[in-house]
């Protein structure tokens, strides 16, 4: 008899699974993107990464018109759709979803290929002897290509996701990052080292990657939805569906998803201030050639946000976590859980961010020459100050998240905007500030972006204390503990500095003093955060017996 081949069927996950899932489809994927910009920097040095920084930051941004936030209402509506019963809205709510992307999608993509010369010229005014404007123009137009399938691919993550089936769309950003990887290391080397083709070209193969990358994700999850169409067009529920009109379903994806469009197009705004003052200023105001000031501007655009993904992927697996148990506790009108899971938000983002975030700017040199072997410019000097903007980003991240979480979407805008005005009016001002004080000018540009987060998290503060009634003195009781223990690690690894030197002339022998100078500063820093009852009062003395357990029995 001949066996017949079972097809195996998409699995529901439970919320924690689920979280764990989608976190580790984050963190792998910025693993990835993390680690192939050490051959990738060796392949187009500074200039190409100014370059590579400019085509990514107008990708961001107009992605974030296009997309963003659609996923999050595509899988609100599905599950919400789902669970009512209503499976003819559901499949039309992803339909139009579809139309929708496609439109704009095509929309963003006509607008960049055509404005493409006009956006250059807004970046580089009139400066020479750098990156020029048709360089900059053809690096817009290429990348501008992904933007016609990343919308669709964001809908097909939407409906799995709405569906419970976590799984897939979580493989298929690994599958994405890993295939843009791919063609942004080869494809860069094969063109500017094989070929001896120019830079540009290199450059814009390499942006092109995100094209592929999409590409080849939207395949594995049309795949994934055909195979499995009875099962996602199953109806277990026998209801009386009412007859649901396109215009109510379109609304409801405008309402859900413009919250997330929002966030995400302002904090691409900065970027933006950053991609369209900063080399000009120190070209015309302090008297850099643009050649020194894009390779400046490559640390903050690509190389240093690279070294930050460290910092930013943790604290995104913590959110991603914590903020589903906040709406739950919401939707119960449980005020006493929401004021606590905000609290515990918090303890666990300055436990965690605050140590790392210290250890990579003490850890700067080593770190910069490991990934970049660089020891020429300013690369490890603006990385020291650049890691405190991932610890301002994933903290206004997380409050912003809450207040949305809580419906405040008028206290969103209003602190998204506040930000970026501070960062467009202080950022060409602190640059000559900083550059007359002696400093790096770069540190103005950043400076003004931790200042503006920095009033975003204070508002987001303010708004839950009076609309949530939300009290903060837990987490202000364990402040002095966490700086304590912050202290400590810092005074052992400069006392460690003493003795073993933080950085090495020989690329390899830093990674071993890297991880020496981790060991030791983690294990200073948990000590004392033992001993003074921190890990226990904020992670939970269940959650903590839970892995004592689970290390006696791995010792068996």
């Amino acid at each position: 008899m001949s066996k017949v081949k079972k097809k195996k069927e998409l699995k529901e996950n439970s919320f924690l699974n689920g979280a764990f899932i989608a976190t580790l489809g984050i963190v792998g994927s910025k693993i990835l993107g993390m680690l192939y910009v050490i051959p990738f920097y060796a392949i187009i040095g500074g200039q190409g990464g100014a370059l590579y920084g400019y085509a990514y930051t107008i990708y961001n941004l107009f992605q974030s018109l296009s997309c963003a936030g659609i996923p999050n209402a595509i899988s609100k509506i599905i599950s919400e759709y789902q669970t009512l019963g209503y499976y003819n809205a559901k499949e039309k709510a992803f339909k139009l979803g579809r139309k929708l992307a496609i439109i704009m999608g095509f929309t963003i993509f006509i607008i960049l290929f055509i404005f493409a010369p006009n956006i250059a010229r807004a970046i580089l005014g009139d400066l020479d002897g750098g990156n020029t404007i048709s360089d900059v123009t053809m690096v817009v137009r290429v990348i501008a290509t992904a933007i016609l399938i990343v919308p669709t691919l964001s809908i097909y993550r939407g409906y799995l996701e709405g569906h419970k089936f976590i799984t897939p769309p979580s493989i298929s950003q690994v599958i994405e990052q890993f295939a843009r990887v791919l063609i942004i290391v080869f494809g860069s080397f094969f063109t500017i080292k094989v070929f001896n083709l120019s830079l540009q070209t290199g450059v814009g193969v390499a942006v092109f990657g995100a094209t592929v990358g999409a590409l080849i994700a939207y395949f594995y999850l049309l795949d994934k939805v055909k195979k499995n169409k009875k099962q996602l067009q199953a109806k277990p529920l026998e209801v009386d569906e009412p007859v649901i009109k396109t215009k109510e379903i379109l609304v409801k994806i405008f309402w859900y998803a413009l919250p997330f469009i929002m966030i995400d197009v302002f904090k691409s705004c900065y970027d933006f201030i950053d991609m369209t003052t900063l080399v000009k200023t120190m070209v015309n105001d302090v008297g850099y050639t643009t050649l020194q000031a894009e390779n400046i501007m490559s640390v903050i655009s690509t190389w240093g946000n690279k070294i930050n993904m460290i910092i930013v992927s943790i604290s995104t697996g913590i959110i991603v976590s914590l903020i589903p148990n906040l709406t739950s506790s919401s939707v119960k009108g449980d005020n006493k859980d929401v004021h606590h899971k905000i609290n515990q938000t918090l303890q666990v983002l300055l436990f965690i961010s605050v140590p790392m975030t210290i250890g990579l700017s003490i850890l700067s040199v080593p770190v910069w020459e490991v990934f970049y072997g660089d020891k020429s410019g300013y690369g490890a000097t603006i990385i020291s100050y650049f890691v405190f903007v991932a610890l301002i980003i994933s903290t206004y991240t997380a409050l912003v998240s809450i207040v949305q979480v809580l419906k405040y979407y008028k206290e969103v805008l209003i602190s998204l905007v506040v930000g970026v005005l501070i960062k467009l009016v202080l950022n060409v001002p602190l640059i000559n500030i900083f550059h007359n004080l002696g400093f790096i000018p770069v540190y103005g540009s950043i400076t003004a972006t931790i200042l503006g987060y920095g009033v975003g998290i204070i508002l987001c503060l303010i708004f839950l204390r009076r609309k949530c009634k939300v009290s903060y003195m837990p987490t202000v009781k364990l402040l002095g503990k966490i700086l304590l223990a912050d202290i400590a690690m810092i005074i052992i690894l400069l006392i460690l500095k003493l003795i073993v030197p933080i950085s090495s002339d020989i690329r390899l022998l830093n990674i071993p003093i890297i991880i020496l100078y981790t060991i030791i500063g983690a294990s200073t820093y948990f000590l004392v955060a033992h001993k003074l009852n921190l890990i226990e009062t904020i992670f939970g003395s269940k959650l903590i017996n839970k892995v004592k357990n689970k290390l006696r029995r791995a010792k068996k």
